[in-house]
């Protein structure tokens, strides 16, 4: 259980989110003689065999090497649903940005140690989302679900979903799952915020007023006006263009 108070201290999620802080413990001195192996084996980009062949190449590139990894609480839609979902799940919350630290120990013990997955055999239970993690490489990325208590992570890219028994990882996976459970917005869409990265929270007075329009129905204006406004032409002077010919019909 060392585990679970090391990943419970260390959740530093985005900096309007509460970071959660576990006690200090026996574990802490563990995790930190043991977070340098994990950053060294998760940049060296070890991938168990069994998890890269069946998720493909390009679906652990984004993982190992990915420049923003967010989070993203999830279950089950109803079928009357009407908000947004990941991969068919819907959103129930954003649950912050993991740090670097938190991602290389996810990446090396859920992906890389042979010990924390199951590769020969599926877990005999129904999955239970709980998180949706998106890693984010450019414009790529790869989705990884957690299920608990149904121990199990499934990969989602370009349209397949791989899933994996990771029932030994249940003291891992409980470990990023119950921190980050605890840490919750309400989630809003990015496109409707404006906002360049996909958080689907308010950042400021701005958002909060866009989230207001469209509860209300108002139009919403762009955050960035690209270009100036054309002026309008003459009323004298005829009217151009491949949509306004006149083909007499």
């Amino acid at each position: 259980m060392k585990i679970c108070s090391c990943l419970t201290m260390l959740c530093f999620l985005a900096a309007w989110a509460a970071p959660v802080f576990a006690q200090e413990d026996s574990g802490v001195q563990s995790f930190q003689q043991s977070k340098d192996s994990w950053r060294r084996k998760a940049e060296a980009g070890q991938v168990l065999t069994g998890i890269a062949n069946k998720a493909g190449t390009d679906a652990m590139r984004n993982i190992t090497e990915s420049e923003q990894v967010f989070c993203y609480q999830v279950t089950n839609p109803s079928p009357a649903f009407k908000g947004y979902t990941i991969d068919g799940y819907a959103i129930s919350a954003f649950c912050g940005i993991i740090n670097k630290e938190i991602k290389d120990m996810i990446v090396a013990e859920l992906f890389m140690n042979e010990n924390n997955v199951k590769l020969d055999s599926n877990e005999d239970c129904n999955i239970n989302p709980k998180i949706m993690l998106r890693f984010v490489r450019g414009i790529d990325n790869t989705d990884v679900l957690l299920s608990s208590p149904c121990y199990s992570f499934a990969i989602f890219y370009g349209g397949r979903a791989v899933p994996f028994n990771a029932s030994p990882a249940e003291d891992i996976i409980n470990a990023i799952v119950e921190p980050l459970q605890r840490n919750r917005a309400e989630f809003v869409s990015p496109a409707l915020l404006n906002q360049l990265l996909p958080i689907g929270v308010a950042q400021n007075a701005e958002q909060r007023a866009l989230i207001g329009q469209a509860k209300s129905g108002a139009a919403s204006k762009p955050a960035q006006s690209w270009g100036s406004k054309p002026s309008a032409a003459p009323a004298n002077q005829p009217r151009r263009g491949w949509n306004n010919l006149n083909l007499n019909m």
